[in-house]
C-alpha cells in the first residue's frame, strides 16, 4: 500500500517547516502500519496554476504529482493556517486535483474512489478545525474516503505565538492524534481491497 503527503507549507527547503514536522508523526506511522510513503514539498515544486491534469506550460511539475496520486491509496494534505484559511499553496494543490473530478478509471469509476484522504494542520493561530474542514470537503468532493478522525493539528490559541518546532506545548496531543490518524487512514484504506466501491449509478 502507497500514501502521498503533500507538504503545502510556504517555506521552501531546506528551511525547516513547522507543518513538516507533525506530517511527520503521521508518516512515521503509517510506515510502521506497512505504508510506503512519498512525501512532496509543493512549493520547491513548479506547480503552475490551473484545473487541468495536464502541463499548464512548459515546466509545470503537476502532471508528475498528480501520477503520484493515482498511484496512492493513501493522500495526506498537510497545510499551514494563514488568516484562519488555508495556505495558498493549499489551494493551488486543491485546484489542480479539480480535474480529477472528471477523470474515472477503467470500470468507469472517479478515480479518487477507493483512495482515503486525511488533513494536518499547524499554525499560531486559531482555525485548525476550519482549514480541516475544507481540504477535507474539497477531497470528499473528488471522491476520497475520509475516515473518521483522519487529521490531527497543533497551535496555541488565536493570535501570534510560537511555532509547533519552538514549543512542546500541545506537542503530545498532537502527535498521538497524528499516530490515530495514519492508523485509520490505513485501516479504511484496506477495506476496498476486499469490496471496492463501484461506479455511480447511471
Amino acid at each position: 500500500m502507497k500514501a502521498l503527503m503533500i507538504n503545502c507549507t510556504l517555506k521552501q527547503s531546506p528551511e525547516p517547516s513547522n507543518t513538516e514536522a507533525l506530517a511527520r508523526v503521521v508518516v512515521e506511522q503509517l510506515e510502521k502500519e506497512g505504508v510506503d510513503v512519498d512525501a512532496v514539498r509543493a512549493v520547491d515544486l513548479d506547480i503552475a496554476p490551473g484545473v487541468t491534469s495536464e502541463a499548464v506550460r512548459d515546466g509545470d511539475a503537476w502532471p508528475h504529482v498528480h501520477d503520484k496520486l493515482l498511484d496512492s491509496e493513501i493522500l495526506v494534505i498537510a497545510s499551514p493556517t494563514w488568516l484562519g484559511r488555508p495556505s495558498s499553496v493549499a489551494q493551488k494543490v486543491l485546484e489542480r486535483m479539480d480535474a480529477m473530478l472528471s477523470e474515472t478509471d477503467d470500470e468507469g469509476r472517479p478515480v479518487a474512489y477507493n483512495r482515503v484522504a486525511g488533513v494536518v494542520v499547524t499554525g499560531n493561530e486559531d482555525g485548525a478545525h476550519h482549514v480541516i474542514s475544507e481540504i477535507s470537503g474539497a477531497l470528499a468532493d473528488l471522491g476520497y474516503t475520509i475516515p473518521g478522525q483522519a487529521w490531527t493539528y497543533w497551535h496555541l490559541g488565536p493570535g501570534p505565538g510560537p511555532n509547533h518546532l519552538d514549543d512542546e506545548r500541545g506537542r503530545e496531543w498532537s502527535h498521538r492524534t497524528g499516530r490515530a490518524m495514519a492508523a485509520n487512514l490505513t485501516a479504511v484504506a484496506r477495506a476496498p481491497t476486499e469490496r471496492p466501491v463501484g461506479a455511480p449509478p447511471g
